[in-house]
């Protein structure tokens, strides 16, 4: 068996394995989010103590449509909690609330990481796409060349989902500290909430793997064709 199908292999089982990490995380939310915080707070309100005991004031919480789709945006200064997030006054909803204010402390304190994997979303963007068209075009006329070019292009997703992977852990690191910290959650509450951060970092672990195989089976295939 060729090195190429070996990795054609694991990339199978890592699209199911993140099939399994994405439905572990759906679960986890759907299971804490039937514990109503003892003190009522929704994650919009955790999401403001944290951004204010955090002394930051230009960041604007808003609530937005989709499941689980909540995330900051760096570029206009906007934390986006999905409806169930938003108004949730229960244990999943703060913990996500709190993860994002993660990345907006890190952006207030111009975290390296973060600012580094800012930098690389249009390089990202362009050598994904660039990726595809090369290898493409390289399996159709057999030039080995254009497939290597592919996998270079190609390793750029590989790297921004390497530094992906500390942020997000650090953003979830903040996030408990900050929900302890204001007393946001009881303990055996804020127990319930590190699982679901736990359960949602696992699912960058799996891209950050599947990337990386990914890659090496691009490069066995550009070797193959020479």
């Amino acid at each position: 068996m060729y090195y190429s199908d070996i990795f054609y292999f694991l990339t199978i089982i890592l699209f199911f394995v993140s099939l399994i990490a994405s439905s572990v995380v759906k679960s986890r939310f759907r299971k804490y989010a039937k514990d109503q915080t003892a003190n009522g707070m929704t994650g919009a309100m955790a999401a403001e103590r944290i951004l204010r005991a955090n002394g930051i004031y230009d960041v604007t919480i808003q609530q937005v449509s989709g499941t689980l789709s909540d995330n900051y945006n760096p570029t206009n200064n906007t934390l986006n909690l999905s409806t169930e997030v938003f108004g949730g006054n229960n244990v999943s909803a703060v913990a996500v609330a709190a993860h994002e204010c993660g990345h907006a402390i890190q952006h207030a304190q111009a975290y390296p990481l973060l600012m580094l994997r800012k930098s690389l979303v249009p390089v990202c963007n362009i050598g994904s796409m660039g990726s595809y068209i090369a290898i493409l075009l390289g399996i159709l006329f057999s030039m080995s060349g254009l497939i290597t070019l592919g996998a270079v292009l190609f390793s750029g997703i590989v790297l921004f989902n390497l530094i992906t992977l500390p942020v997000e852990v650090d953003a979830s690191r903040r996030a408990l500290a900050e929900v302890e910290r204001l007393n946001l959650l009881t303990d055996e509450e804020l127990a319930g909430g590190k699982k679901v951060l736990f359960a949602a970092g696992m699912t960058y672990f799996i891209s950050l793997v599947a990337s990386i195989v990914q890659l090496l089976r691009l490069l066995s295939l550009a070797n193959r064709r020479r």
